[in-house]
């Protein structure tokens, strides 16, 4: 399959692109910089310099690369901008489709979220509503999501893989990273989530098993499907666990937590095959060492 990644060299594509290539597949892999087009072709893949936003170009790259999918990876995360990854999700999003569907694309797998549930008891399934009634800035944040899963909903096939928090290499939760500095007090730390040791429940998922989730949803039926781990936790036990892994001070425990934090199943996922290589945030935490 001819597969093109938008967003080939952040913390999941940088992974995705050589699972593909493993897999059989011809990759094309998207850019903003020289820099980033060098690394995807060092992994073996063809690479396109474009950004998203620019129309014309997008629709020259899909146009010339001729893919049977496209796989949408891109986020604007690193400065933890709200509004432009809501930018990203909503504008880049249609470019993509509006690309693709012109170039005769018909499966699109794109990289959502799985905290946007709904409040209620338990983990949520792919069953409950997204939570229309939250409040700013949270209500921003689901409605870009809304909005990118419904655009790609227009093309012929579309999975949307609503990832957990995603941890390891390239991401916050590394060695180094915002979460670091959140966790020692930085109130200028570039970090979007929390780390209170409270009762809010998180669901983690490695960035190597978030990869494969996406070359396995290639041959998946449309839909939201959760890619989580197998333990969603509370931020009494999760947040411990990661400082004393990062050599850093954890905060107090305390209670509490917003009716939204309950984590989410990853059943569907299994029952389709998908089985994630670190099954806990406690396997995957002891390795991520300083």
């Amino acid at each position: 399959m001819r597969v093109f990644v938008a967003g080939a060299t952040g913390a999941v594509g940088r992974l995705l692109v050589p699972q593909l290539l493993e897999a059989g597949h011809h990759v094309t892999g998207t850019s903003r910089s020289d820099a980033g087009a060098d690394r995807v072709r060092s992994q073996g893949a063809d690479a396109v310099q474009v950004d998203v936003f620019d129309r014309h170009a997008l629709h020259e790259a899909l146009a010339r690369t001729m893919p049977d999918a496209v796989i949408h990876q891109l986020t604007d995360l690193a400065g933890a901008d709200g509004q432009a990854t809501n930018r990203l999700r909503r504008e880049g999003t249609r470019n993509l489709i509006d690309a693709a569907k012109d170039a005769g694309v018909a499966k699109i797998v794109v990289q959502s979220i799985a905290w946007v549930y709904a409040p209620g008891t338990g983990p949520a399934d792919e069953e409950v509503p997204l939570d229309s009634a939250a409040a700013e800035p949270r209500a921003a944040m689901v409605d870009g999501i809304r909005t990118m899963e419904d655009t790609a909903g227009e093309m012929e096939s579309a999975v949307a893989l609503r990832y957990g928090v995603l941890y390891g290499p390239g991401t916050w939760y590394a060695p180094g990273g915002s979460v670091v500095a959140a966790l020692g007090g930085d109130p200028d730390a570039p970090f979007l989530g929390s780390v209170a040791a409270d009762d809010s429940v998180t669901s983690f998922v490695h960035v190597a098993d978030a990869a494969r989730a996406a070359v396995d949803a290639l041959n998946w039926p449309s839909g939201p499907v959760n890619i989580t781990d197998d333990e969603p936790a509370r931020g009494r036990d999760w947040v411990p666990v990661l400082a004393a892994a990062l050599h850093v001070t954890a905060p107090d425990s305390a209670s509490g937590a917003p009716a939204w934090a309950r984590g989410a199943s990853n059943h569907l996922a299994r029952a389709r095959g998908w089985r994630p290589e670190y099954p806990s945030w406690r396997l995957g935490f002891t390795e991520m060492q300083p």
